[in-house]
């Protein structure tokens, strides 16, 4: 009996902990389904509702205030002002400076006195040069006496021989004497010459100790000071200097450009350009090309260009920054056809190829890819010669690239 009732114990259904775990069973399958339709509504706004094609930003095409006519700028090259006349003025000779009498800033004329060297040796040889000459001459005085002396004894002798007034012994002794005088007076004449000679020398490195300006123009750098040795042949070690100071020829100032090779062609000698420093970027400065270097520069792909200035001014100073605007002359230009005005877009709008470019105009949603003629760049943006027109809208791609027919969406910047 007691077994048959554990039976049924066992049998018996316990209600209180079946709806117990009913519920959170549900919960759990209700969660799952929830998070299911999530992302299948996540995947569809993904494929449905968010705009399809590139991302790109907009650029709008605007005219520009030049273009092809005459004045108008081909091309910008960079570079700096420097001086066609420089000379960093040492002395001649080695020695210890005395005296320095020039400052920075310091206008000098030509051959104006820059530096005197001690002189102390010099002037002892000049003085030394001095005594030899006088010595030189007494010694050609002397011969020269000796010379007279002896020719009318020689002239005598020679009368007498000819009478057999005297024997022949007597005779080549007198003319033995008179050739002596004459040996003697020639090279007494030679040692003056020589003496003289070594004066012109002495007086010369008397000159050399002072150190003078090569030219007129600016002293830039002060090198020397008083007490210092200068030498021109110092290799640079211990305490000499090569020089006294620099000097520089203002007006000598030009400016020298890279242009690169792509565009070299848009140069030519004689070419008006427009000058701006950037020391003073709204100033304008009017200059034309002196030269096309004829060589290029395989590292940098570019060839260099010498610019003069046509205005000489006292802010253009050696070693400043310019940037230089190549101008089209009122010549070259064609008049029976109105040229096209060119147009100025963002630089990242443009997919440049040396002289031509390609762009993506915008149109219906999609892009159009055209080859374009590009320009300088300015600094309001890269010129555009032709290929498309003012007011056009260019698509300017946020991340990839853009091909030609391609879907594109518009994203802020």
């Amino acid at each position: 009996m007691n077994d048959k009732s554990a039976l049924l114990e066992q049998l018996r259904l316990h209600r209180g902990v079946a709806e117990a775990e009913k519920p959170a069973s549900t919960k759990k399958w209700i969660a799952g389904g929830a998070a299911a339709l999530a992302l299948l509504g996540a995947g569809v706004w993904l494929l449905l509702g968010r705009p399809s094609g590139v991302p790109v930003r907009i650029a709008v095409a605007q005219e520009s205030g030049g273009g092809a006519a005459a004045g108008a700028s081909l091309l910008d090259a960079s570079g700096y002002v420097v001086a066609r006349r420089e000379a960093t003025v040492s002395s001649k000779i080695t020695g210890k400076v005395l005296e320095v009498l020039i400052e920075e800033g310091q206008r000098v004329a030509a051959n104006e006195v820059l530096a005197r060297l001690d002189d102390s040796n010099a002037r002892a040889r000049l003085q030394q040069a001095g005594a030899q000459i006088a010595q030189a001459e007494a010694n050609l005085e002397a011969a020269q006496t000796a010379f007279n002396d002896a020719r009318p004894i020689y002239h005598r002798e020679e009368q007498e021989r000819t009478q057999a007034l005297i024997s022949a012994q007597d005779f080549d002794a007198a003319k033995a004497t008179y050739n002596a005088a004459a040996a003697a007076f020639a090279v007494a004449q030679r040692s003056v010459a020589v003496a003289r000679s070594s004066l012109v020398v002495a007086q010369r490195d008397e000159d050399d100790t002072v150190v003078r300006a090569p030219f007129a123009g600016v002293v830039t750098v002060k090198a020397a000071q008083p007490g210092e040795m200068v030498s021109p042949i110092s290799a640079g070690g211990g305490f000499t200097r090569t020089g006294i100071g620099t000097v520089v020829d203002m007006d000598s100032l030009e400016v020298e450009v890279d242009v690169s090779e792509n565009f070299i062609t848009r140069v030519r000698p004689e070419q008006p350009v427009t000058i701006r420093l950037n020391a003073y970027p709204d100033w304008e400065i009017p200059g034309s090309v002196i030269a096309i270097i004829p060589t290029a520069d395989r590292s940098k792909a570019t060839v260099k260009v010498r610019v003069a200035f046509k205005r000489r001014d006292e802010r253009i100073l050696p070693e400043m920054g310019a940037r230089v605007s190549f101008l089209q002359d009122a010549g070259t230009a064609t008049a029976p056809a109105p040229a096209r005005r060119a147009v100025i877009v963002p630089p990242d709008a443009v997919e440049a190829n040396g002289a031509s470019g390609k762009v993506f105009v915008l149109q219906d949603g999609k892009v159009e890819e055209r080859t374009v003629k590009l320009g300088a760049q300015s600094p309001q943006g890269q010129i555009v010669l032709s290929g498309i027109e003012p007011g056009q809208k260019l698509a300017i791609a946020v991340s990839g690239k853009l091909s030609d027919g391609a879907k594109v969406r518009i994203e802020e910047p």
